[in-house]
């Protein structure tokens, strides 16, 4: 009997083993997990776990009596620290190895570590511990501090202070928060969002240092202030989790470097999902690496397809899309958006609370879009990349869609 062995445990594992079996796989299948936990789902560790709407029973992905029943076997709490590629083997840190005819990398990402250490008090977010920790320290109180106003800090700010923590400052050295992924006169309206619910922005100010002082911690910025904090979040972006591959012959630059059907460059039998997995993106003509929820979905399924039919393998080639929940803004992104391209801002039925922003090719073609609490508009703009279409053309059809209603209801 053949042997699949997954490395990794988040949603990228979990959906591989689950859609192997989907897809007819009848052979013995390995899900090997570096934490004690449930496989568990991440995005609502920011969100509504930090709060506590949401138990951990919520986010469980596969629980131990489903898994049984799907004929995987669960082997948590020990993770892998090397594999052999030719001997075909997983080495646990316990010293035992696992077989396997297939492997699947899925080990994703882990916070960038913290330029300033690690006092108590400091947090980063990205294991179910680390928010069982964060919100430990959130209940006591007291000033929070940021870190990045990327999409974790964006989140854990728009949290904490949803749930009444009334000194909440987000610190980024970019001027505007989502840099990476919107241009500067669209970002500018989100941080007004963070300020517009009385979170205080230090943007295009940087952190020099973080000192532990009686009763909690200091944030010591470029400007020569420090911000007193009883907690502090780092969220500086994140690193993919391929150390332990070091040594194995595998390719390894920032991820598992693979093909475009997930494959490992030159061992075959391995592939790669999720964060962790730098893959060469027939759409783009390049290797990208993408740390979306929707990506190592759509990858795990891709792949278990590839193990389950070797001869007619297909292509992972993606629309991006990713969203983020920030106090009562859904905000969505699909394709390319942010730095240079050219854009035109749309506006929703309720302009204040929605509208969306499309962006260009130098060419006109339609690049990708920013849609906040406009799930129709995402779901025109995400059908649309998939056959390009100038810029005006999705611009008119999305008016057209939002003027119809608006008609209809005034009896024109």
């Amino acid at each position: 009997m053949s042997t699949v062995v997954i490395v990794g445990t988040s949603v990228g594992g979990v959906r591989t083993a689950k859609a192997l079996r989907s897809a007819g796989y009848a052979g013995e299948i390995v899900l090997v997990g570096a934490e004690d936990h449930l496989p568990y789902d991440r995005p609502p560790l920011s969100k509504a776990f930090l709060i506590g709407t949401a138990t951990r029973e919520d986010l469980t992905l596969l629980d131990r009596e489903a898994a049984s029943a799907a004929g995987i076997r669960l082997e948590l709490g020990t993770p892998a620290t090397a594999v052999d590629p030719a001997g075909r083997s997983v080495e646990l840190a316990d010293g035992r190895r696992l077989g396997f005819d297939e492997l699947v990398i899925a080990t994703g990402a882990r916070p960038r570590p913290s330029p300033w250490g690690a006092p108590p008090g400091l947090h980063m977010l990205r294991t179910l511990d680390d928010a069982l920790a964060l919100r430990e320290d959130l209940d006591r109180g007291g000033p929070l501090v940021i870190i990045g106003a990327g999409f974790i800090g964006a989140e854990i700010a728009a949290t904490a202070t949803t749930v009444g923590l009334a000194d909440v400052t987000l610190v980024d050295p970019m001027r505007v928060p989502l840099s990476r992924v919107l241009n500067p006169a669209v970002a500018q309206r989100f941080g007004r969002l963070h300020t517009d619910r009385g979170v205080t922005t230090r943007f295009g100010t940087a952190v020099t240092g973080v000192e532990s002082v009686d009763g909690g911690l200091i944030v010591k910025l470029d400007d020569g202030t420090g911000l007193p904090a009883a907690t502090v979040v780092v969220g500086i972006g994140a690193v993919p989790n391929d150390g332990w591959l070091r040594g194995s012959g595998l390719t390894i630059a920032d991820g598992v470097v693979c093909d475009q059907y997930s494959r490992a460059r030159g061992a075959p039998n391995i592939h790669a999902v999720g964060d962790v997995a730098r893959w060469f993106h027939p759409r783009h003509r390049r290797l990208v690496r993408a740390e979306h929820w929707t990506n190592a979905v759509e990858q795990a399924d891709c792949v278990a397809h590839n193990i389950t039919h070797p001869n007619d393998p297909r292509a992972h080639e993606p629309i991006e899309y990713v969203w983020t929940d920030q106090y009562d803004w859904q905000i969505q992104l699909v394709g390319r958006t942010g730095g240079s391209l050219p854009h035109v801002i749309l506006p929703g039925a309720d302009p204040d609370h929605s509208f969306a922003v499309l962006y260009s090719h130098s060419t006109g073609k339609f690049a990708g879009a920013v849609a906040v609490n406009w799930p129709r508009a995402v779901i025109t703009c995400r059908k649309a990349l998939r056959a390009p279409v100038p810029l005006n053309t999705i611009r008119e059809t999305i008016t057209a869609a939002t003027e119809r209603p608006r008609k209809s209801r005034t009896g024109t």
